[in-house]
């Protein structure tokens, strides 16, 4: 018998012989019952008998104490959102669509709910299909989630990729789905998960990015000459003079004048350009529009929306060829910003991770070429039919179109310049420009 056991058959002989009297000294002065008070010393026998009933009832008031802690270690864990029943948890990556508007960008603002985006939306879908426990939703560190891009405000998807750790609960896919508006999709045709390794990072181990641009091709007629409405269509000599324009920006080059808060010798405003074209033109609804794609390895915050408002200003006669350049070079660039309307990222690429876990019998490669029909027609009923009825109704590319006059382009190169320089690309510049960088 243990010691404890001991103590506790002594405390219950102690209150089976009636009353007693504190400790006095050392000794322990045990009064005889008192008369009258109908009790009587107990034989030695029950005293014992009745030491064991003691025994036996602290023994089950312990069990009781310990199952009342498990119950309420049990609550607690239910109210902090953990998940009550054991499931496999794994990091994971998800193909997302969506169509950007009426959101304030892609990335949650925590603690705020007055602008609303679409990781609000889809944290709150997790968290109703059982995938994560809702602290989490309020601190996304503890799934370790990340995007790969953070898009603006009105800016769409039509394959954003965010990695995240979620528990494997049954059709997955389908119940996040079913919790999100019909504008915001989870993409997989196959229905199975792509499970990533455990330290997978979207952001980081993405090696580029694809956005296209989609706007009416009004934006390209000349100011002095052509018509500047839905009536316009875009000619071949328009069309190679905006690519022989967005061909410039190939390679890589200081973008300081195409964000904020960007110095023009930080190492960060250097950008690498993968490609940039202009794709043939096409009609809707009686308007013609065309879509500019730009492959880079990454982009600043409104990087490409200058970089398409540029080519647009030197194209519609506002702007010298030579501001390309010059916005390029150290001196402050007044370049400017087309509207968030139509713009779209396209597809994100994992190339080295794919050449190094793609083939390895654990992780499947991350190109979702299964997907692209599905992203397709996701463009084809939510993306393209929202950036065409707002231009039409909100007029959003006619209404920037309306402030180029607005920018010197003439006044800040000849700033930069000094008052004796001419401005100018000088002999044969124009044709070398897509050399220009690194």
């Amino acid at each position: 018998m243990g010691l404890s056991s001991l103590r506790a058959a002594a405390w219950a002989l102690r209150r089976a012989s009636g009353p007693w009297t504190p400790r006095l000294g050392p000794r322990l002065l045990c009064l005889p019952p008192m008369a009258g008070n109908g009790e009587a010393l107990a034989p030695v026998g029950a005293r014992q008998e009745q030491g064991t009933k003691a025994r036996s009832g602290w023994q089950g008031a312990a069990r009781t104490w310990e199952e009342t802690a498990q119950q309420a270690k049990k609550l607690k864990s239910s109210e902090d959102g953990e998940q009550p029943r054991k499931l496999p948890k794994r990091k994971i990556v998800l193909l997302m669509a969506y169509s950007g508007k009426g959101y304030h960008g892609m990335q949650r603002n925590a603690g705020s709910s007055q602008f609303k985006t679409i990781e609000d939306d889809l944290v709150s879908a997790l968290v109703r299909s059982g995938c994560i426990p809702e602290n989490h939703g309020e601190d996304m560190r503890k799934m370790s989630f990340q995007r790969c891009a953070r898009t603006d405000k009105g800016v769409s998807a039509a394959g954003q990729v965010v990695s995240l750790k979620v528990w494997l609960v049954d059709d997955i896919l389908d119940k996040i789905n079913s919790h999100l508006p019909s504008q915001i999709r989870i993409l997989d045709k196959s229905g199975w998960l792509k499970r990533v390794t455990g330290g997978f990072n979207s952001k980081n181990k993405c090696d580029a990015r694809t956005y296209f641009y989609m706007l009416p091709t009004f934006a390209f007629a000349h100011k002095d000459h052509d018509v500047q409405d839905e009536t316009y269509r875009l000619s071949a000599d328009t069309l190679r003079h905006v690519n022989r324009l967005l061909a410039c920006y190939k390679g890589t080059h200081n973008f300081h004048n195409f964000t904020s808060q960007k110095g023009p010798r930080e190492p960060s405003a250097r950008r690498y350009i993968l490609d940039m074209f202009c794709e043939e033109p096409f009609v809707r609804e009686g308007m013609e529009f065309a879509v500019i794609k730009v492959k880079g390895q990454s982009f600043m915050t409104h990087q490409i929306r200058k970089m398409v408002g540029l080519v647009v200003a030197i194209v519609k006669g506002y702007a010298p060829e030579s501001e390309l350049e010059r916005s390029w070079g150290e001196a402050k660039v007044d370049v400017p910003k087309a509207p968030g309307l139509g713009l779209v990222l396209e597809r994100v690429h994992f190339e080295k991770y794919n050449q190094r876990f793609g083939r390895d019998g654990l992780h499947e490669p991350l190109d979702w070429a299964r997907e692209e029909a599905e992203a397709t027609a996701f463009k084809e009923q939510h993306i393209y039919p929202t950036i065409i009825s707002t231009e039409r109704h909100e007029r959003s590319m006619a209404q920037w179109l309306s402030t180029l006059p607005v920018h010197n382009f003439s006044a800040t190169a000849l700033a930069a310049a000094g008052p004796d320089t001419k401005v100018g690309l000088g002999a044969g510049a124009v044709g070398k420009l897509g050399a220009v960088g690194d």
